[in-house]
């Protein structure tokens, strides 16, 4: 089991779950200013980006490099919120209203089965079905450290719409 990675989902993911209870429904579903996305579609976003275990539990074979080689480089990106990204279409929000319960419900539940791989799989295989956006395979400490950095970006991003939708 890989600590420092389990330290990272579980305070990542933690955070994020705390940001969307803290907003009723009304709150998750308004867009606090144009072109942003409402709390709800953040939250749809990173339940979306989280259905990895097919990724995690299919075909993988030994590492020859580090396995968090590809990953390093974009950890700067990612911490540069001045940086607009585009996300891949698989995991672009819906437009719908969204359920809190169960929206929270669908994040625990996901969260819950990386916490697990985490603490139970060898995250130096990689993964062989399916490649990361931008076309190379990724480690399953990669898939699942990509996660947690992930949710810590749109962490911050939460934090900005709840300022503008909390009285």
């Amino acid at each position: 089991m890989n600590t420092e990675i389990l330290n990272r989902w579980n305070a990542a993911t933690e955070r994020l779950i705390q940001l969307l209870s803290s907003l009723s429904e009304e709150q998750l579903n308004k867009v606090p200013f144009e072109g942003s996305w409402t709390a709800g579609q953040v939250g749809d976003h990173l339940y979306k980006s989280y259905d990895v275990m097919g990724i995690l539990n299919g075909n993988v074979e030994d590492t020859h490099r580090d396995p968090m080689e590809r990953l390093l480089p974009m950890e700067k990106t990612f911490k540069d919120f001045s940086i607009k990204m585009k996300s891949p279409e698989s995991i672009v929000p819906t437009n719908q209203h969204m359920d809190k319960k169960q929206l929270l419900s669908g994040l625990k539940h996901r969260i819950e089965r990386q916490r697990d791989a985490i603490k139970t799989m060898d995250l130096t295989k990689t993964c062989l079905d399916t490649k990361f956006p931008g076309g190379d395979t990724f480690t399953r400490q990669e898939w699942l450290s990509f996660n947690a950095m992930h949710t810590e970006r749109h962490n911050h991003q939460l934090e900005t719409i709840i300022e503008k939708v909390k009285p």
